[in-house]
């Protein structure tokens, strides 16, 4: 039991958002090895809520063109209207991070955007997966999802590639639903850019931290 939880806990401490890729597709039994271990992410009542769409290949190259040219800015699920206190303070934390490591000095706000736009290029990765939950089960279904997208992610890093889950994506929810064939009764939840990551590219040299228990648990008892 010791050696599993050993396992676990390396896939966590080495994972990382990956926003810098070779341009090497995954092999297609990969990327369904990928989703399998993904699909078996637990969910409430085991209703298995998420509905993905994968762009690979052509169909990667033209959504990166319609994002680049249609400004439709509409995303299902309404986003934060600002960060407070401690968020604000880890967001701005992570933010400068990646500012810093591509060379992004304070103050620089061509820069910064031209960083941020990056999200619809999905950071030049191979393949972007986009997750979707149904409208009819609300909160719960996109909490699902979000198991899910974490499932997604550690079965990447154990499987050696690199992954980085993006709100950004859905806030092109519009576009998103014409290319899939998604109607009303599904909502974007997120995407994920996911392909071999390059080591050398500078987004890929830093790692963000995690608050100490105190800060986030209570114990009672």
């Amino acid at each position: 039991m010791s050696d599993e939880i050993d396992v676990l806990e390396r896939l966590l401490a080495e994972r990382w958002s990956c926003r810098g890729y070779l341009d090497e597709p995954v092999e297609q039994a990969t990327i369904e090895r990928l989703l399998s271990a993904a699909q078996r992410t637990p969910s409430w009542c085991n209703t298995q809520p998420w509905e993905v769409g994968i762009f690979s290949g052509d169909a990667i190259a033209d959504l990166r063109d319609v994002f680049a040219t249609d400004q439709r800015f509409t995303p299902d699920i309404a986003f934060p209207p600002g960060y407070e206190g401690v968020h604000a303070d880890r967001r701005r934390e992570s933010g400068w991070q990646l500012y810093e490591a591509v060379g992004v000095a304070k103050g620089d706000r061509e820069g910064s955007a031209a960083q941020m736009m990056r999200n619809f290029d999905f950071f030049g990765a191979p393949h972007v997966a986009v997750v979707s939950a149904p409208t009819s089960l609300g909160v719960y279904g996109v909490v699902d999802c979000g198991l899910y997208v974490q499932t997604f992610l550690l079965a990447a890093q154990a499987l050696g590639l690199g992954a980085v889950a993006q709100a950004a994506v859905a806030m092109k929810s519009e576009l998103l639903h014409e290319k899939l064939g998604w109607g009303d009764d599904r909502q974007v939840v997120c995407g994920i850019s996911f392909g071999h990551p390059d080591p050398a590219h500078p987004t890929n040299s830093y790692r963000t931290h995690r608050v100490a228990l105190e800060e986030s648990v209570t114990f009672l008892g």
